[in-house]
């Protein structure tokens, strides 16, 4: 199967798979975002955290590469009364701008270890002066533990490994902890999560 066929497979049902509530680490430091942005959310899928932020008055793109999770997400947003915008593209040609966005967010948006790569080069490029970019994902011990995230290890990102691939923005948080994820039936238990939070300054 394809990848976009995993995802349409995946999102294809009424349920939503990670649940309609935001990551719950993004609701916690959606206020280190600069008032009504405008942000990007990488690798949206269902849309739940491009709904919560366009909630707080954020002008909100979402982008993924399966047209199906983004049709649920646009569902999302009538039924939350806010809008976002929706863009189906694969990130490996996706544009992500220059001097673009005040904000970036990456929730669970696990790549090939090249494609990662040049994505958080393109994403230190896109942001504003001033801008965030905030991140959370999976790290290598989550590899066997049943609770979410891919079983490739390529697609698992280390503490030290975006601490080099984000090294022109500011830390703000980086940190490598275990916590409870409890996010629809794809996402659920104890997991080991790798959070980053920097900032542009120039």
């Amino acid at each position: 199967m394809s990848s976009s066929g995993f995802w349409d497979e995946r999102y294809g049902g009424d349920e939503y798979f990670y649940g309609t509530d935001p990551n719950q680490f993004l609701a916690s430091r959606s206020g280190d975002f600069l008032p009504g942005g405008r942000l990007l959310c990488l690798g949206e899928g269902e849309g739940r955290n491009s709904v919560f932020l366009a909630g707080l008055g954020f002008a909100v793109t979402a982008v993924d590469a399966c047209a199906t999770g983004l049709e649920k997400a646009r569902k999302l947003a009538a039924l939350r009364g806010v809008t976002i915008e929706t863009q189906v593209a694969d990130l490996n040609d996706f544009d992500l701008g220059q001097q673009a966005w005040d904000g970036i967010v990456s929730i669970w948006c696990h790549l090939p270890s090249a494609l990662r790569r040049k994505v958080h080069l393109g994403c230190q490029h896109a942001l504003k002066t001033g801008g965030l970019f905030l991140l959370e994902a999976y790290r290598p011990a989550q590899i066997d533990r049943g609770t979410g995230g891919p079983k490739d290890v390529d697609m698992l990102p280390t503490l030290e490994l975006l601490d080099q691939e984000l090294s022109s923005l500011q830390p703000l948080l980086a940190q490598e902890i275990e916590r409870e994820v409890v996010e629809g039936p794809g996402h659920s238990g104890l997991s080991a999560v790798v959070q980053w939070v920097g900032r542009k300054l120039r």
